[in-house]
């Protein structure tokens, strides 16, 4: 349950990390960051920082519950 908790954590810091680094034209090294379309809109995401920030999501929340 931890783990499906920690998604949307890890999400949002994704979207926020890979969107202040693609803005700026950074192409995020070892973060492969990708530029993405949906419906005419520009989004910025990294899979390998999606899959950091949920490990450390799901730390924080298994860490936290009880």
């Amino acid at each position: 349950m931890a783990l499906i908790k920690a998604f949307f954590p890890a999400g949002l810091l994704t979207w926020v990390v890979a969107g202040i680094l693609g803005s700026q034209g950074m192409r995020g090294g070892v973060l492969l960051l990708e530029r993405a379309s949906i419906d005419g809109h520009v989004f910025f995401w990294s899979w390998p920082l999606f899959l950091a920030a949920t490990g450390l999501s799901w730390f924080v929340v298994a860490m936290l519950s009880d």
